[in-house]
């Protein structure tokens, strides 16, 4: 691997970017025509624009993206996270071409893509999951009594779907079929496939997950992350480890998922996402990514590792240089994510000129955007600027560290969430952990009204 293609933009294609550069690979942006001007095409050796704005017809475009790696003469595609990622499709178009495809095999996309296959498999490694139904809803199942066997309340949860989307709650049988339509509708919509299935809904639960590192030969998991604070199943800020979870509770994630990967031929980073209950320290599997995460950055932090390193290694074709006894945790970090919403109206994105930017520094901070002083956020994409990342040997400095950090940060020209972040790390709840991933939207005013 000589010369790497980053088909991704802002924070992700930035950080790509910088590895590879670190690793001597030669790097290639491709762009919209509304990121021409953006810090990963400033960082890039070179850049080919893909198509306009929209990210259908550039981000998106199969044909656009894979004549760009072609034309450019790369060796390998990277594809970040969102947008093609997780297309087994066009990760076969990559391999079909002769390239190198940085990321699982297409079949590995394609079981853990599908949810109801993908909880057959973690069933099948003894990971732990939730009252469910095996199998995507038929037309002729008695959907009353499925539900009545599972149990209210209960989630209709798209097969294809990912990243907090195709979810729908149903509190009583009075809802179920009105829901399970709607919740049809939307995945075919969303998801070109309208398969659903159901699963028991846990009131309160902490979302955490284990990340994971296989070669097809060799797995281990690098530790696991509690990304529980969240508004409408999207994460606001995560932090590793995951905090209070009983031994045996923490012991069987990281073992169940390893045992999954490796059950899987799972080939690169994934990460095996769970929730948890506080009240019966039941953990049960919610999905796996097969992709980097936006919150990798905190495994870094507290393992010392650089996952896109590991990532374009394994992908060259080279073996992992660590075993599980070569994993060693280190304090505690915490990742926020500063997007251009804002809070103060039901999250409207803020696109627009960045006047001036400020971020923090000192030790144990990170900072990873896609963004400078004089760049525009444009209107069309997801509204993350970039992530500040706070490491400390203890929990409690971590989070005073973190305090710190996001008043040091200033964005003048658009709106962020830097203040919601200010405010959510001073809870009392964070500190003792007595948040849930429907924090936001049933315990604070007055920002569970905006939520």
């Amino acid at each position: 691997m000589k010369k790497l293609l980053v088909a991704n933009r802002g924070e992700i294609a930035v950080r790509i970017i910088r590895t590879a550069r670190e690793m001597g690979l030669v790097t290639v942006a491709v762009v919209s025509e509304a990121d021409k001007a953006s810090l990963a095409a400033d960082l890039a050796d070179e850049v080919i624009v893909v198509g306009p704005a929209p990210a259908g017809l550039s981000y998106l475009n199969h044909d656009a993206v894979l004549k760009a790696a072609l034309a450019s003469g790369v060796d390998a595609v990277h594809p970040g996270y969102g947008f093609l990622s997780e297309n087994a499709e066009f990760a076969r178009k990559v391999l079909a071409a002769g390239l190198i495809w940085v990321g699982p095999s297409p079949e590995s996309i394609e079981l853990m893509g599908d949810k109801s296959r993908a909880r057959r498999a973690a069933l099948d490694a003894g990971v732990p999951t939730l009252p469910g139904t095996e199998t995507a809803l038929q037309d002729d199942d008695d959907l009353e009594a499925i539900a009545a066997r599972i149990g209210y309340p209960l989630v209709v949860k798209a097969s294809a779907g990912g990243g907090g989307r195709g979810i729908r709650l149903v509190e009583d049988s009075a809802q179920l079929r009105a829901t399970v339509e709607i919740a049809q509708a939307e995945a075919l919509g969303a998801f070109n496939s309208s398969d659903v299935y159901f699963e028991k809904f846990v009131t309160q639960a902490r979302h955490v997950e284990v990340q994971i590192l296989g070669d097809g030969e060799t797995y281990v998991h690098l530790g696991d992350r509690d990304c529980s604070m969240q508004r409408r199943q999207q994460k606001i800020l995560e932090e590793a480890p995951a905090p209070s979870l009983p031994d045996a509770v923490r012991e069987r994630m990281r073992d169940s998922s390893v045992e999954l990967a490796r059950k899987a031929n799972y080939v690169g980073v994934g990460t095996i996402e769970f929730l948890y209950d506080p009240a019966s320290h039941e953990v049960a599997f919610i999905e796996m990514n097969t992709r980097i995460q936006v919150e990798h950055t905190i495994t870094e932090a507290i393992t010392g590792m650089d996952l896109v390193r590991e990532q374009l290694r394994i992908a060259a074709g080279q073996k992992l240089d660590i075993t599980q006894s070569d994993v060693h945790f280190v304090g505690h970090a915490l990742e926020f994510r500063i997007n251009a919403e804002d809070p103060d109206n039901n999250f409207m994105p803020s696109p627009g000129l960045i006047k001036a930017m400020t971020l923090p520094g000192g030790a144990g901070v990170r900072s990873d955007f896609g963004f400078t002083a004089g760049k525009t956020v444009a209107p069309f994409y997801d509204s993350l600027l970039g992530k500040i990342i706070v490491w400390a040997p203890t929990r409690e400095l971590a989070i005073a560290r973190s305090q710190r950090a996001l008043d040091e940060a200033q964005i003048d020209g658009v709106k962020t969430t830097i203040g919601l972040l200010r405010a959510l790390v001073a809870l009392d709840d964070f500190a003792e952990v007595n948040h849930h991933t429907k924090y936001i939207e049933t315990v604070l005013s007055p920002l569970g009204d905006a939520a």
